[in-house]
C-alpha cells in the first residue's frame, strides 16, 4: 500500500486541521457552539471509544441498528427535558405545585447518583486506556490505578477546588473531536482499500440478536449520556437557545455514531476479551497503522478526566443544592469520590456502564414524570400525544432499570 494511501497518514492530517480548525479562540467563543458545545461533547465522549466493540459483540451486522436505536432513545429522552426547560423552569417557585418540587429534587439527587457512578466509569476508562499504553489489561490493576486518580481528585475538590481543572475539558473536546475526523476519514479510505482488494481485510459477524441481546442494549444508554447537561446552563443560555442546542447535539452525535459503527464494525477482530474488552478499539484499529494506537489512547486519556472533573464537579454542586447547602462542595467531592471508589471496587467496568446507565435512567424517567404531569396539567396543543409520549419515557426507564444487564464475555 502506497505511504500517500496510509490510514494513518490521513488521520494524522485530518484530525490536525481539524484541531486547528475546532482551538481556535473565535470558535468557542461563538455563542451558539458554546451552548451547544458542553451536550455534544459529553454525548460523544460518554461511549464513543468503547460503543464499537460493545455493540459489535452484541449485535454483529446490526451494530449500526442498535446504535441508531440508543440515538433514538436519548433524543426522546431529550424531548422530556427539553419540555421541562421551556414550561417547567419558568415556573416561579412559590407558585410550583408540591409534586413538581419533590419531582426535581428526586431528579436532582438521582443525577447525583448517576455522577458519582459516571465518575467510577469515566476514570476506570482513564485507567484501562493508560495501562493499555503499556500492553495491560489486568482488572486489579486498572482499579488500583484509577481508585488512585479517584482519591487525587477527592482531595484535590476537597482541598482547593476542581475549577482550575475545568479549563482542561476545552481543550480536550477539541483534541477528542479532531481525532473523530481523523478516524471517520481513515476508516473511509481503509475500507476502500479493502474493497479494492488492498492488505486490509474486513470481518463479516453475523449474530443472532435476542432477549440477552435487548437486555444488554437497555444497559447501554450511558453511551449517549450527555444532552441532560443542557438543563444546567440556564445561568448562560435562554431556554429556547438550550432547547435549539440540544437538539443540533442530538443531532449531529447521532450522525456521527451511525457513521463511526458503520464504518468500524467490520474491522471488529471477534469477541470482546474476558480482559481489556472496553479498550478493545485500539486492537479493532490496529491495522490503520500504528500510530492510531496512541492517539486514541491520549484522546481518550484526555477526555475521560475532563468528562470525570465535569461530573465531579456537578455532583459537588448538587449535593450542595439539595441539602439546602448544610453539605459543602468540598465534602460533596468526598462522598463522590468515596462513592466512585466502592463503585470501582464491586464492579467491572462493563458492570458500571449498565450501572451507570440505570442511573441516568433514573433521572430520565423522573424528568418525564415531570413533563407528564406539567402537560396533565396545563393541556397545551397536542397535549394527549405529548402526555403518551412521557407516559412510554417513564416505562422505558422502568424496562430499563429492570431488564438491563451487562455484557457477557
Amino acid at each position: 500500500m502506497s505511504e500517500l494511501l496510509s490510514p494513518s497518514l490521513l488521520m494524522i492530517v485530518v484530525a490536525s486541521v481539524a484541531a486547528m480548525l475546532l482551538l481556535r479562540p473565535r470558535v468557542f467563543r461563538a455563542p451558539l457552539w458554546r451552548a451547544m458545545v458542553t451536550p455534544f461533547a459529553s454525548i460523544i465522549g460518554s461511549g464513543f471509544l468503547v460503543a464499537a466493540p460493545i455493540l459489535a459483540h452484541v449485535a454483529g451486522n446490526f451494530a449500526w441498528l442498535a446504535m441508531l436505536g440508543l440515538c433514538a432513545a436519548g433524543y426522546l429522552f431529550g424531548a422530556a427535558i427539553r419540555h421541562n426547560i421551556l414550561h417547567v423552569e419558568p415556573i416561579h417557585a412559590a407558585h410550583m405545585p408540591i409534586s413538581f418540587k419533590a419531582l426535581e429534587q428526586f431528579s436532582d439527587l438521582a443525577l447525583a447518583f448517576a455522577y458519582f457512578v459516571s465518575v467510577a466509569y469515566y476514570l476506570n476508562l482513564f485507567a484501562a486506556f493508560a495501562l493499555r499504553a503499556d500492553d495491560i489489561v489486568d482488572p486489579n490493576l486498572i482499579r488500583w490505578f484509577s481508585s488512585g486518580v479517584i482519591v487525587l481528585l477527592g482531595l484535590l475538590g476537597a482541598i482547593r477546588g476542581l475549577r482550575a481543572l475545568e479549563n482542561l475539558e476545552v481543550v480536550a473536546v477539541g483534541i477528542k473531536l479532531a481525532l473523530i475526523a481523523g478516524l471517520l476519514a481513515a476508516l473511509s479510505l481503509a475500507g476502500a482499500i479493502a474493497l479494492t482488494g488492498g492488505p486490509i481485510t474486513l470481518t463479516d459477524i453475523s449474530l443472532p440478536v435476542g432477549s440477552k441481546s435487548a437486555g444488554t442494549l437497555l444497559g447501554l444508554l450511558i453511551l449517549v449520556q450527555g444532552f441532560e447537561t443542557s438543563r444546567y446552563l440556564g445561568a448562560s443560555y435562554d431556554g429556547p437557545t438550550r432547547v435549539k442546542t440540544m437538539k443540533y447535539a442530538q443531532w449531529l452525535a447521532t450522525g456521527i455514531y451511525i457513521a463511526f459503527i458503520l464504518l468500524v464494525t467490520p474491522f471488529f477482530t471477534g469477541n470482546l476479551p474476558a480482559e481489556g474488552g472496553e479498550t478493545e478499539i485500539i486492537t479493532m484499529l490496529a491495522s490503520l497503522g500504528t500510530i492510531v494506537g496512541p492517539l486514541i489512547i491520549f484522546a481518550a486519556l484526555a477526555s475521560q478526566l475532563s468528562a470525570a472533573v465535569a461530573d465531579m464537579n456537578g455532583a459537588g454542586g448538587l449535593l450542595n443544592s439539595v441539602n439546602a447547602r448544610l453539605v459543602p462542595v468540598s465534602v460533596g467531592y468526598l462522598l463522590t469520590a468515596i462513592a466512585a471508589l466502592a463503585i470501582t471496587w464491586t464492579a467491572s467496568i462493563l458492570e458500571i456502564i449498565t450501572y451507570a446507565s440505570k442511573a441516568f435512567v433514573l433521572y430520565y424517567g423522573l424528568q418525564s414524570a415531570l413533563a407528564l404531569l406539567d402537560t396533565l396539567r396545563t393541556k397545551q396543543a397536542n397535549y394527549i400525544l405529548k402526555a403518551t409520549l412521557f407516559a412510554a419515557l417513564c416505562m422505558l426507564s422502568l424496562a430499563v432499570l429492570v431488564f438491563a444487564v451487562p455484557a457477557q464475555i
